[in-house]
């Protein structure tokens, strides 16, 4: 599989359908934008002024989605508050979704008061666009209580309180001042859990999720390992280049929850947004091999994916994607009238 080279986006500003200006930021993917607000703004995306959950299991491309959002939040001019508790992002790797490592606030605290203090008296050099704060793992922070004396939190409930404690006192901050705040976190089974509740749970207690206007879960699909083989002195070599996941708008304050986006992530390019919007082109239409509008590319998704990037048809596809998906999303509209009150 060649290298692609990626088309670059940004912040836009934009009318919602109530005729409200609304500055969005892009995950990267066309599809989860427009499950995350698609019926609020075309085409989508992530309203600043909120906090963003995205939670889930481990490598199910929590961390791509906020490199992909804070990519794009810097490529629109905002400036970047990166706190990384476990100190492990890689340079390298942020680069690859336009992310300027030297040109960022980056971080490694130790404990939840360091993130959330901080976010409080941050002060961006150009407060009237949307500037991002993103956490990557909130699961990796201690408490004080933790850091500093030797029998730690026996009782295991000092962290709760410390992110509820804090959630109160910033995500007023947040809104006030219009960031994007962004946090990754872990999911661990509920041991306690009976029969009918959740059988997992996101560290931190209940306060990341009550306080959060966005919730999004990754979860893996059936067969989510992508593989790539090839020939190699006759012997046959296989490697796994990437994963297929599913994004769930698992709580919203902004639009409708729990929509479902389909995800593909490959490990040295990010989400690949070209092949979910030709598949989906595919899957609701009656063409029997992958087009953009009157254009027939191929039966190959391969070959269809090099036609659209060398022919430049990223944001005619983008087009027709949302067009279709707006048309879809009519079908299932009310059609009772407005309750009496």
């Amino acid at each position: 599989m060649r290298r692609r080279i990626r088309r670059s986006s940004s912040q836009r500003s934009t009318e919602d359908y109530g005729g409200n200006t609304q500055i969005m930021v892009s995950t990267g993917s066309t599809l989860l934008d427009l499950a995350i607000s698609g019926g609020r703004v075309r085409g989508g995306g992530i309203p600043g002024g909120i906090l963003v959950e995205v939670f889930g299991p481990s490598s199910s491309g929590k961390t791509v989605l906020l490199c992909e959002i804070a990519g794009a939040v810097q490529r629109g001019g905002g400036d970047i508050m990166f706190n990384d508790p476990e100190a492990r992002l890689n340079k390298q790797f942020a680069r690859m979704f336009d992310l300027d490592t030297n040109d960022m606030d980056y971080r490694t605290p130790n404990t939840v008061p360091e993130v959330f203090s901080e976010v409080r008296t941050w002060e961006p050099s150009n407060p009237k666009i949307l500037n991002g704060v993103f956490a990557d793992s909130l699961a990796a922070l201690s408490t004080d209580m933790e850091m500093d004396k030797k029998e730690g939190d026996k009782m295991g409930m000092r962290r709760a309180k410390e992110f509820s404690e804090e959630l109160r006192k910033t995500c007023r901050i947040v809104a006030q001042k219009n960031f994007l705040m962004v946090c990754s976190n872990q999911i661990r089974q509920n041991i306690d859990a009976v029969s009918f509740a959740e059988k997992y749970s996101s560290p931190g207690g209940v306060s990341v999720g009550f306080y959060s206007s966005l919730r999004l879960r990754t979860s893996f699909t059936r067969n989510s390992k992508i593989t790539e083989i090839h020939t190699i002195a006759g012997k046959e070599v296989k490697r796994v280049i990437g994963i297929r996941s599913e994004v769930t708008v698992y709580k919203s304050s902004i639009w409708k929850p729990l929509h479902i986006a389909p995800l593909t992530i490959l490990f040295d390019y990010g989400v690949d947004d070209v092949r979910e919007n030709l598949q989906f082109i595919k899957d609701h239409t009656k063409n029997t091999i992958y087009s953009v509008n009157e254009t027939k590319l191929s039966n190959s998704m391969e070959e269809s994916i090099s036609i659209v990037e060398e022919e430049n048809l990223e944001s005619e596809l983008k087009e027709q994607v949302i067009d279709l998906w707006e048309d879809i999303e009519h079908r299932f509209d009310s059609n009772r009238k407005k309750k009496q009150r």
